[in-house]
């Protein structure tokens, strides 16, 4: 009787378990999956938030999607936006691959374009706890030197740290990087465009992110390496109409230098003559020829040439165009121009270890490290102490931290301690989720601690806490 019982019913909780997985927005119907590791976190990996900027629409800047009741399946992760992986040894590349997009054999594609990413990529990820009901939401731009990145990254991923709090919503997306992102193209009016596809993507969210029990009035916009340096973008580019209420800027602030001062177009006019489009004095029949040339081959060309140490050297990076990227920050700052919403920013103590020169003829002994000490120093904490006094002369609040954690399955090599990006996996807590080796109870406890600052009152606010920050 009770067997008969329990059949009768599987019909009926198989139909409410899909039902409540497949959730209704202005752009379509997605269907998502419970994570088979955490089944109390719905994820949605793959939402289209623009059209793809594909052919005609390569280089422009991300159109709206019309409205839609028609039904996907946002159950695989979709391409990361285009981009090269350098054959040249790195830390990243040869030690933790983990931070770097994945799809099995990813790095079987050194030198060369990445198989796991392709122009139709302007999608976002969504982690929600099962009965999610008007909660917080973080919003996350990953790093890579606006060169990679990606949503699919084995240490980037949050369900473990949604499941553990069922207290917030975690949202990734891609945007387009490198030569896609950042093209800076003399027939071009805006330039900035990966920039413009994360506020597309934050756009989205807010419009659509309640139908996943999250609330569009408690966004917290975070960001690490160049995720972080976009995130302060974002408090000075839409400084009346930020959508969210707080940032986090892990690694990198608005006032890291620039790289790319290339305000006559060459980098991109050299590319150009490289694949064919030799139009130095036509800008538009120069874009409309690159139009017609393959992603593959764009980037293949970009990276090879980069990683070959081959000059001039070619930057396509964001660059000051006065409407997204500012060239005198303080000054805006001094104005007002920038958001009054409070922020929180951070480093880790041995930032530049991962990305000093490899050490590969010793690889144990490791990099000189008072190299790294001083590059760590002019690039990152002095930056974030100078964007501290720049908040604080323009009267918003701002707490910053120190991340020193330093773990042998996250840091293999003794001389890389607290590096950039190491800090990721106790945000995310994917280690000791994805670490081959099970992680110490001193990092369990850090684990899924992206913050740790002190309010007004004292009390000390953690990841968990963010919801109130």
């Amino acid at each position: 009787m009770i067997l008969s019982t329990l059949l009768l019913l599987l019909p009926a909780l198989t139909a409410a378990s899909v039902d409540h997985l497949t959730v209704r927005t202005r752009t379509g119907k997605f269907t998502g999956l419970l994570n088979p590791d955490f089944p109390s976190v719905r994820e949605f990996r793959s939402i289209p938030y623009a059209q793809p900027p594909v052919a005609s629409r390569r280089w422009l800047p991300p159109a709206p999607l019309a409205d839609s009741d028609e039904t996907h399946y946002a159950t695989n992760y979709p391409p990361s936006c285009a981009q090269y992986v350098s054959g040249n040894p790195s830390v990243f590349g040869s030690i933790v691959p983990e931070f770097y997009i994945w799809d099995g054999t990813e790095n079987s594609t050194a030198g060369l374009m990445a198989q796991a990413s392709s122009e139709d990529c302007l999608q976002l990820a969504i982690w929600a706890p099962t009965n999610a009901t008007n909660l917080p939401v973080i919003v996350f731009f990953t790093g890579g030197a606006f060169k990679t990145g990606g949503i699919n990254i084995p240490y980037q991923l949050p369900p473990s740290w949604v499941s553990r709090t069922q207290s917030h919503i975690v949202v990734t997306t891609n945007y387009r990087v490198n030569i896609m992102g950042f093209p800076n193209a003399a027939g071009l009016d805006n330039q900035n465009l990966g920039i413009l596809d994360q506020r597309a993507a934050l756009e989205w969210v807010h419009e659509n992110i309640h139908n996943f029990g999250g609330d569009p009035k408690a966004i917290t916009l975070w960001g690490q390496s160049a995720g972080s340096i976009s995130t302060d973008f974002h408090t000075y580019a839409w400084h009346d109409d930020l959508i969210a209420r707080a940032t986090i800027s892990q690694s990198g602030t608005a006032l890291k230098p620039l790289d790319n001062y290339d305000y006559d177009h060459t980098n991109f006019t050299f590319v150009a003559k490289h694949m064919g489009c030799d139009f130095p004095t036509n800008s538009a029949a120069e874009l409309d020829c690159m139009r017609q040339v393959s992603v593959n081959r764009i980037q293949n060309f970009v990276g090879q040439y980069t990683d070959n140490g081959t000059t001039p050297k070619l930057t396509f990076t964001p660059i000051a165009d006065e409407k997204v990227v500012f060239s005198d920050y303080p000054a805006r700052a001094a104005k007002g121009l920038i958001a009054n919403t409070p922020a929180i920013m951070s480093n880790c103590a041995n930032e530049a270890a991962a990305l000093y020169t490899f050490p590969t003829n010793n690889v144990t002994a490791g990099p000189w490290q008072p190299g790294v000490n001083a590059a760590t120093l002019e690039g990152w904490l002095c930056v974030s102490a100078n964007t501290s006094i720049v908040r604080y002369n323009a009267n918003r609040t701002t707490y910053r931290y120190q991340f020193a954690g330093n773990f042998s399955n996250v840091s293999p090599m003794h001389w890389l301690g607290a590096y950039h990006s190491s800090d990721l996996t106790m945000n995310f807590g994917t280690c000791p989720w994805k670490c081959d080796v099970a992680g110490e109870e001193d990092e369990r406890n850090y684990a899924g601690l992206p913050v740790g600052v002190y309010e007004g009152s004292g009390e000390r606010v953690g990841a968990d806490g963010v919801a109130s920050f």
